[in-house]
């Protein structure tokens, strides 16, 4: 299997290096550059699995190098700013960021939020491959599209399901918004849009009423949602 090639783009040319080296460090590929515009061109030209995106560059932002970036390519993005701006967040996740990092970070909360990245984005075909998950009395069977908690068949609808089989099988990993609105809804996730959360609530009471720990569907404020 071929190592992921990483593309960073940071303009502070100590963090660029260091950060250059930790992920080549952990087997990465890596391509490094420091100005928006150059990124930009980079990214568009080159295969890479996941993009490493600084907010503030020159020559061109992060956001509008990940706007020109999303007309025609779909490669993973981690946004990093020193801002922790909900607003900030929102927007970034809004333009298909698939996760958000502010600075100052760990050096392991780094490459975690990197491997959980790669493996939702390119764990697909496992995904797809699989075809049944059980946890606590808690069944999904994916060819069926049943579910059954305590052995009570539920009701569910196609998004619930969906929803239900992502959480079940990244079970303990807390998936974005971003990333849940494409897998589930197939649409980007947009400023102010609760429909995610929404569905979550409904898929949460058909559990609790079919006596299964529904709360273990947890929301993680800024963050996306998790099944413990």
């Amino acid at each position: 299997m071929q190592p992921h090639k990483i593309l960073i783009i940071e303009d502070d040319p100590s963090l660029n290096e260091q950060l250059g080296h930790l992920l080549r460090s952990q087997g990465y590929v890596v391509d490094q550059c420091l100005d928006g515009d150059d990124g930009l061109a980079i990214a568009l030209k080159q295969q890479h699995q996941l993009l490493v995106l600084d907010v503030m560059l020159p020559g061109r932002d992060g956001f509008s190098l990940l706007g020109m970036l999303r007309k025609t390519c779909h490669t993973p993005v981690m946004m990093l700013s020193a801002k922790g701006a909900e607003e900030e967040r929102i927007r970034g996740f809004s333009q298909g960021v698939d996760d958000y990092l502010t600075k100052p970070f760990s050096r392991a909360e780094l490459l975690l939020r990197i491997e959980a990245i790669l493996r939702r984005c390119y764990a697909s075909t496992q995904v797809s491959s699989a075809e049944f998950l059980v946890l606590d009395q808690l069944e999904i069977n994916r060819t069926e599209q049943s579910v059954t908690a305590n052995k009570q068949r539920l009701e569910l609808t196609p998004i619930q399901f969906e929803l239900l089989w992502n959480l079940m099988f990244y079970r303990g990993e807390v998936l974005s918004k971003a990333f849940l609105y494409q897998a589930v809804l197939k649409r980007n996730f947009g400023d102010h849009d609760r429909s995610l959360d929404m569905h979550l609530s409904r898929l949460r009471r058909k559990l609790i009423a079919a006596d299964w720990q529904g709360e273990r569907l947890r929301t993680m404020h800024g963050k996306g949602y998790c099944l413990a």
